[in-house]
């Protein structure tokens, strides 16, 4: 969710940039409030600001008056429901967010738009052309927008977790309704491919994790003689390393177990998963969500290991060609941390081994073992059925239908919670 907030921000500064010299050849009304939220007034001008920043993102905006006047009321609407949601955070006093991590969400979104020009000046000369007097204006506007999107995130997060946000479920014609009015905004499915494996992982044998174990408990005592002062020394890329932000259900369960237990700075016992040994600390923490980074010892793994997996794999993928049952020889043999099943997955979104090794064969059916991970702590081999592909086309009601009624549900939801709040909060709309 965070990710997709930053790709926000930084689309909504491009499009702030990209219509700078349009909106310098504007005619500026005087500015006027036009809807009062609590005591949090509303700007006119913000308003063509977001009028403005719609159109430059390609959305289509009505030429003649009545109908930009229209399309003003939407936005204005929509920065009401904004402001309810915001001050409703604020005053929740379970919901923190700290000036760190819009710090350091914001130093990110500017590297990325920073790379967007070929200079700085240039950089420099299309922010002041946006409007911002300096980049730290803009850095103050990033913040600002940052703190309210992590308020409303967590704001949302915190009611569904209540029970108090339950999505309400739209009935056909409302899905129809959607569908109609939102089709021509639809992209093209793009071309897919379903598929069901079992993944085989080749294993260290005892001795080999035995080893392991003892270097990564030898490196724990190390860590806490050194007081965790020397754990980001001792991490490298292959050994695991900073892991940023993240809730529950990201990470192994057995990781996840030990990660939230931990007091900010502690070092861990060694962790099990089936990924190696670990060695976890938290640097921060929140409610809900914690900032930790890690060291990954993998046991090595023999030639020997590498073949037995692959003779696991052959017996299976014999098994299946014989009508043997796959859920059956799922469970006993597939590595628990890759999917079985893939749906209607885009083809873009394979993996290059596999996109190397599928490429374009359309014929359904079992196809012969291969490796993926050559090179890696863990080869791995894919007992591969092919179900089906899918051509790009366009989306029907009935593909999207059950994407519509989960996304309609939450929005219904949304917006229920948002009338009660315009009952019990002073909302003035003057446009």
């Amino acid at each position: 969710m965070r990710a997709l907030v930053l790709t926000a921000i930084v689309t909504a500064l491009a499009a702030v940039i990209l219509s700078a010299q349009g909106r310098a050849t504007t005619d500026r009304p005087v500015d006027r409030i036009v809807a009062v939220v609590g005591t949090k007034p509303i700007l006119a001008s913000q308003v063509e600001e977001q009028l403005v920043l719609a159109q430059s993102q390609g959305a289509k905006v009505p030429e003649d008056s009545a109908g930009r006047d229209a399309a003003r009321r939407q936005i204005l609407s929509q920065m009401v429901d904004e402001e309810l949601l915001v001050q409703q955070a604020e005053r929740d006093t379970t919901i923190k967010v700290t000036d760190q991590e819009v710090q350091d969400a914001v130093e990110q979104t500017v590297q990325n738009v920073r790379k967007q020009f070929t200079s700085i000046p240039e950089f420099q000369t299309q922010l002041r052309s946006a409007g911002f007097v300096s980049e730290e204006e803009w850095r103050r506007w990033l913040a600002d927008q940052q703190r309210r999107a992590i308020l409303q995130q967590r704001l949302i997060e915190g009611l569904k977790q209540k029970g108090k946000l339950r999505p309400i479920p739209p009935s056909d014609a409302e899905m129809r309704a959607f569908w109609e009015t939102n089709r021509a905004q639809q992209p093209k499915r793009p071309a897919a491919i379903s598929f069901r494996q079992i993944v085989i992982v080749s294993k260290p044998d005892s001795a080999a994790s035995a080893n392991a174990l003892q270097l990564a408990e030898s490196l724990v005592v190390k860590l806490r003689q050194g007081g965790g002062s020397g754990f980001a020394d001792s991490v490298s890329r292959e050994q695991g390393g900073a892991l940023g932000w993240f809730r529950r259900g990201v990470m192994v369960k057995e990781f996840e177990d030990v990660a939230f237990r931990l007091r900010p700075g502690a070092i861990s016992d060694v962790v099990r998963t089936e990924f190696g040994f670990h060695i976890i600390q938290v640097e921060r923490a929140q409610p809900a969500e914690i900032l930790a980074r890690h060291i990954l010892i993998q046991p090595a793994i023999s030639a020997t290991q590498v073949v037995i997996a692959r003779r696991q794999a052959d017996s299976v993928h014999d098994a299946l060609a014989h009508g043997a049952l796959f859920d059956s020889l799922a469970r006993r043999y597939a590595d628990p941390s890759e999917p079985k099943l893939a749906d209607a997955l885009p083809i873009s979104q394979l993996p290059p081994d596999y996109e190397n090794i599928i490429g374009k064969d359309t014929i359904p059916g079992l196809k012969p073992v291969f490796e993926v991970g050559i090179g890696t702590a863990r080869p791995r081999f894919v007992v591969f059925e092919l179900l089906k592909r899918l051509p790009e086309g366009e989306l029907g009601f009935d593909e999207v239908k059950d994407h519509i009624r989960d996304g309609l549900g939450q929005q219904l939801a949304i917006k229920h919670h948002l009338d009660l709040l315009r009952r019990t909060t002073y909302v003035d709309v003057r446009f």
